[in-house]
């Protein structure tokens, strides 16, 4: 069941299963508005004609609790999911019926583990926060790493960073609201801003974490030799980090407990790449700034408003098909040996690959049982479907590819 499907990405999440889901997959979608539901349905062609329709809202516990009872999995697209998500989660945690979603609301997902991992447990239903751009390619492709390594019986990883290659792709209007929600959160609430400033904010045991020091996103421009060139902030850096580290201690710290993760912009290595650096600093410092300012001024947060997309909202087809991301996962080990996972995917990341990312991982959920992990409660996308989710996407076109790179970077 998708819910949310009247919404931008929620309509591109059920074409995309309308297009791929093998024949005999039961799909039906979920949403506030009969009507609209239908409207959405007649759009996707013969091939959605007969999908049922299910009212349900958010506001409303019973017509959750009957839609996660109906479900065998419940993909939702419905954000910003603090404000959102939980009574859903609750719903599926009860009825034993798999979720998932694409939140990088860092809090929304200590509540959801805080609240109803047992519960999830219990029912054996798997909860998979993240099934986006946040997180996947990061999640995906450090386990993909992990499994290099230990196959080469190389030792386990130590310091790993995600560095963007290129990226072309706009940022939707949920983000953007998900982003002021939680800093709102956290600028009321010291206790929330610890929790949210903290690098195992999602640890399933955080006492048991190894103290490896700080570790703190990038902030500001560095140059590094190794990874190619100038380094600056990657705006999805702080929840990726925290979903990795979670899945990390989910597989029983199998990476390796001296795993030291961070993800970065790569600019290029001469003149042009520190200009470019600073540049994307700037942005993203200059992102931070106006989110502030969103919070502290009304009147600034309603100029962002008619600037930038709201929710629901997001770019055309041909601006969609154009977008694409490459990164690389560059990873030491414990016995010395460099690995890089290459991961890409054509598509704008946050709207076209993530529509093939959360419809995948439903389709994961759903039908390769047998398959999976015997892992139950709120989990990750590495913890919930591990490899064989990185088989599906491989099928949907993403590229996972794990080389051993001892010789040096591009050696």
């Amino acid at each position: 069941m998708v819910f949310g499907a009247t919404g931008f990405v929620g309509r591109l999440v059920a074409a995309y299963l309308g297009q791929h889901a093998p024949a005999g997959v039961r799909i039906g979608l979920a949403g506030r508005s009969a009507d609209r539901l239908a409207s959405v349905r007649s759009s996707l062609g013969a091939a959605a004609a007969d999908w049922p329709l299910m009212v349900a809202d958010s506001a409303d516990p019973a017509s959750l609790a009957a839609l996660a009872g109906s479900s065998r999995v419940v993909a939702t697209a419905v954000g910003p999911y603090s404000r959102y998500g939980l009574p859903l989660v609750e719903a599926c945690a009860r009825a034993g019926t798999h979720y998932a979603d694409l939140t990088g609301e860092v809090l929304f997902v200590r509540d959801s583990i805080d609240r109803y991992h047992d519960t999830a447990v219990g029912s054996e239903a798997r909860i998979v926060h993240s099934c986006g751009f946040d997180s996947i390619p990061s999640d995906l492709g450090v386990l993909l790493g992990h499994e290099g390594v230990r196959a080469d019986g190389a030792g386990e990883l130590t310091d790993t960073t995600l560095v963007v290659t290129a990226l072309r792709g706009g940022v939707s209007g949920g983000t953007i609201a998900s982003a002021l929600d939680q800093l709102a959160e956290t600028r009321a609430d010291p206790v929330r801003r610890r929790i949210a400033a903290d690098p195992y904010a999602l640890s399933p045991d955080r006492a048991a974490e190894p103290d490896r020091g700080v570790e703190k996103e990038l902030h500001g421009v560095s140059y590094d030799g190794e990874l190619g060139g100038w380094l600056s902030p990657f705006v999805l850096a702080a929840h990726n980090a925290r979903i990795v580290r979670r899945s990390n201690a989910l597989l029983n710290w199998s990476y390796g407990r001296g795993l030291r993760y961070r993800e970065v912009t790569r600019s290029g290595a001469g003149p042009v790449g520190v200009v470019k650096a600073v540049a994307t600093s700037g942005v993203t410092s200059g992102r931070t700034w106006l989110a502030g300012a969103a919070i502290g001024f009304p009147p600034v947060r309603a100029v962002i408003g008619r600037l930038l997309p709201s929710p629901g909202q997001g770019p055309g087809e041909l601006r969609r098909r154009r977008g694409f991301f490459r990164l690389e996962i560059h990873t030491r080990t414990t016995t010395g040996a460099r690995y890089v996972v290459d991961v890409a995917a054509q598509g704008d990341p946050g709207y076209a690959a993530t529509s093939v990312m959360l419809g995948e991982s439903a389709l994961c959920l759903a039908l390769d049982a047998d398959r999976l992990p015997a892992r139950a409660g709120v989990l990750t996308p590495a913890a919930a479907m591990g490899l064989p989710l990185v088989d599906r996407l491989r099928g949907a076109g993403m590229t996972f590819d794990v080389k051993r790179r001892d010789a040096g970077v591009g050696g």
